[in-house]
């Protein structure tokens, strides 16, 4: 957190506000600005369990792409007109959130350097083909082509055999994000209360009570910005999976960073389901990621997903199999945090059955730090009772598939998680895997990027 934070006091005793945010993240802290600027007036409180950006917001990898490697889902959930539009606002938001930071002095080592959606090993290649073969159909063109020798030399590996690129993505420091929020959030008249979470929900008629160790919010609205804690909810907890995703650091490398030509290139993703999703950082580190970790069960998120990885040799492998000139380079941090991944990898939007004044937002699956913007605008409009387009917008109250009660989410995911880790490593090897696994690595919900299939 850096010399000089001082965290905000926790809530004590009863106080009342017009609209009670719950989850100081991306999530909360846009809905949070969108609110006081749609209405100035507004008295809105901020309560947070840890620190502000504490959860998935501080501890992602700070990859920012847009929702364009995820065309076809939003066509499938929204329709062709709608789905053009949150894509298209999905990249805006990219350089909104760089324009924001410009605006109000926030160093977060935000960059606009695209991002290449990289094919890793042969079964990958083309794994974009149906997303850009939709898109040039409607005359729309994101994603530019990248034979061997350009997905090589723009990601620094000669293991990325083709890609496409997205121009408009970024990367950024994710918890320097997250407190520069939160200060602007602190000088436009928020009130955030930190070390509060949320110990009981009470809505009633007209109005709201959250309520904390120490106290009580009372509020004509609440929204829950949750992420994968949300699941506490019964009626969300089906509309999510609770699953781990763990991230590696290398010291500073900048030489060597020099050499492969990666210094100042585009974050990568490759294609595969359990995705491995990479970058550089202005110190000269690379911060590897990897997906499809551990699983949560029922209603909690539970100790396991804080601290360090427990995929450290996964990780390791994996970086130096991307990059084997940094096969002498050692790890000198991990952590691991949980992901809301939806069924269908895209975000959802809503108000909890019989409590219309309870609103929430979950589902992000992985690619949260850009819709984050989106996702502010679209509950700032719910709790206010707008009719606007974000209001309206197709990932609200989408009935959507639901994953399975437990204990056969649990029980299942670990099985569909199993078939797709020994799928993915026989297409390493160059090997296909048998109908058995390939139609149990089928069962997967959608992640970063769309999956060519078996």
């Amino acid at each position: 957190m850096g010399q000089g934070f001082v965290a905000e006091p926790p809530l004590r005793g009863e106080t009342k506000a017009d609209v009670c945010i719950v989850g100081g993240g991306y999530t909360g802290l846009w809905t949070a600005l969108r609110l006081k600027e749609v209405e100035p007036t507004l008295k809105v409180v901020v309560l947070e369990a840890d620190v502000c950006g504490g959860g998935a917001s501080g501890r992602n990898g700070g990859v920012i792409p847009s929702w364009w490697a995820k065309f076809l889902s939003l066509v499938k959930q929204c329709g062709v007109e709608e789905a053009l539009r949150l894509a298209d606002a999905s990249a805006d938001a990219v350089a909104e959130i760089g324009a924001f930071c410009s605006a109000n002095g926030l160093e977060a080592a935000f960059h606009q350097r695209g991002w290449v959606w990289a094919a890793s090993n042969p079964s990958q290649v083309g794994a974009w083909t149906p997303t850009m073969r939709e898109l040039d159909r409607l005359g729309v063109h994101p994603f530019e082509e990248l034979d061997q020798k350009e997905a090589a030399a723009c990601t620094g590996s000669a293991v990325h055999g083709s890609g496409v690129f997205e121009r408009t993505a970024a990367v950024v420091q994710p918890a320097l994000l997250a407190f520069g929020l939160r200060r602007i959030a602190l000088a436009r008249g928020m009130r955030i209360h930190e070390g509060s979470p949320m110990t009981n929900l009470r809505p009633g008629a007209g109005r709201v009570r959250v309520e904390t160790p120490a106290g009580a919010v009372t509020a004509g609205r609440a929204v829950l910005a949750l992420n994968a804690w949300a699941v506490r909810f019964a009626e969300i907890r089906r509309r999510i999976l609770v699953v781990g995703s763990d991230v590696a650091v290398t010291p500073s490398i900048g030489r060597a960073l020099a050499d492969m030509g990666w210094s100042d290139g585009p974050s990568v993703s490759d294609s595969r389901l359990l995705v491995h999703y990479y970058r550089t950082t202005d110190d000269g580190r690379v911060v590897f990621g990897k997906g499809g970790g551990i699983l949560g069960a029922g209603s909690r998120v539970g100790p396991r997903f804080e601290g360090a990885s427990p995929r450290l040799a996964e990780l390791e492998s994996a970086l130096r199999t991307t990059y084997p000139a940094l096969a002498g380079v050692p790890i000198v941090q991990t952590w691991t945090g949980p992901i809301d991944r939806s069924r269908s990898g895209l975000p959802l939007f809503g108000s909890l059955a019989h409590h219309g004044s309870v609103f929430y937002g979950v589902g992000f699956s992985g690619n949260g730090v850009g819709p984050s913007l989106l996702a502010g605008r679209i509950l700032a409009s719910l709790a206010l009772g707008r009719d606007d387009e974000w209001a309206r917008c197709g990932l609200v109250s989408t009935p959507g598939k639901r994953f399975p009660p437990e204990p056969v989410r649990y029980v299942g995911g670990r099985t569909v998680r199993g078939a797709i880790a020994r799928k993915e490593r026989m297409e390493d090897r160059g090997r296909r895997a048998g109908p058995v696994t390939r139609g149990l690595a089928a069962l997967a919900p959608a992640g970063l990027v769309p999956n060519k299939g078996g």
